[in-house]
């Protein structure tokens, strides 16, 4: 290849595919061949909009990004591709990587994280949002017959809802406006229920929503010295956070979770690579193909990007690259490359 495409976000509401040159890797490197990536809603909601606040800019940069938010920037973080050149026992290798969308491109062997073969690609393509539903879980730390409510059934919380229907809870509860996400919560096996219709004095709430009612909702979900973990991102909005009434009275707790850092609670023990390999071990569970609600090649990009931010919807959709290597893929199911 003499060049490679890439997604930029070019303005508010706007995008384009850009060429730029190709190169070869050098020592402790690897060009990488995309076989799907996909758009994170919600984040990436945020920044086609324009939306993600100058004070933070500098925060939320994905590892790779080129340019500067609001834009025009080189946006994405979830990558699946396959090593065609690099260190000999890496080359064939199918690798998730937290790269934008493009076609190939060369990064360091310590940004790529191996894909099982028990996952499929593009289910890969949700390891980011699963590795920050781990991060949320180990800030809740959950306990043996704990009351949980999850509010919010998005990508992250519905892939926190994934996550602690394997703990043994005495209740478990997914939260959210939306009858769409009914699906979602069948697939998953767990009770989607209107906020107002919500069981209280919970332990744990996990707030996922990114709305102030939903934030509101959950607080007064929780019982006496209960604890809310806000893994919502408000990009430019501020939203209002009811400390008055019973809230000092209730002890009540606000924790932020922020994937930028593995969690306190295991930061001494857990790598950021840790993390990652663990949510890609997750997704073997087909569970998680229920969050994948839509599909398109790189080339559409363009017109995808505007249609699945504005679809309130939209979970997880994934771009395919290369006709070739999408069939390769398709045929080999879970065995991978």
């Amino acid at each position: 290849m003499t060049s490679w495409t890439a997604y930029w976000t070019t303005a508010p509401g706007q995008g384009e595919l850009r060429g730029e040159p190709a190169r070869r890797p050098g020592p402790g490197e690897a060009l990488v061949r995309t076989r799907r990536s996909g758009i994170s809603r919600g984040t990436e909601t945020l920044v086609h909009r324009g939306e993600v606040p100058a004070a933070v800019a500098d925060r939320m940069r994905a590892p790779f990004q080129e340019g500067d938010l609001p834009g025009p920037v080189k946006y994405g973080y979830l990558s699946v591709g396959v090593v065609e050149d690099g260190p000999p026992e890496l080359r064939g290798r199918r690798m998730f990587c937290l790269y934008p969308h493009q076609d190939a491109y060369v990064v360091p062997v310590t940004a790529l994280t191996p894909v099982p073969d028990d996952v499929p690609d593009d289910r890969a393509v949700l390891a980011g949002t699963v590795e920050t539903a781990v991060n949320a879980v180990w800030e809740a730390a959950p306990r043996l017959g704990d009351r949980v409510a999850v509010v919010g059934a998005g990508m992250v919380g519905g892939a926190v809802a994934a996550l602690l229907r394997r703990f043994p809870l005495d209740r478990l509860q997914l939260l959210d406006v939306n009858p769409a996400r009914a699906g979602l919560a069948r697939a998953l096996g767990v009770d989607l229920v209107e906020p107002a219709d919500a069981a209280g004095d919970c332990d744990v709430v996990v707030h996922c929503s990114a709305s102030e009612d939903g934030l509101a909702r959950g607080l007064d979900l929780l019982g006496e010295e209960g604890e809310l973990v806000e893994v919502s991102w408000y990009g430019t909005r501020s939203p209002r956070v009811p400390l008055g009434g019973a809230f000092h009275a209730r002890r009540l707790t606000v924790r932020a979770s922020q994937v930028g850092a593995v969690a306190a609670a295991r930061r001494a023990r857990r790598t950021t690579g840790d993390r990652l390999a663990l949510a890609l071990r997750l997704l073997a569970d087909p569970a998680f193909d229920s969050f994948l609600t839509g599909r398109s090649p790189f080339t559409a990009l363009p017109a995808a990007m505007a249609q699945v931010t504005a679809d309130p919807d939209a979970l997880c959709h994934v771009v395919t690259y290369d006709a070739d290597a999408a069939d390769a893929a398709g045929a080999a199911g879970a065995g991978g490359a």
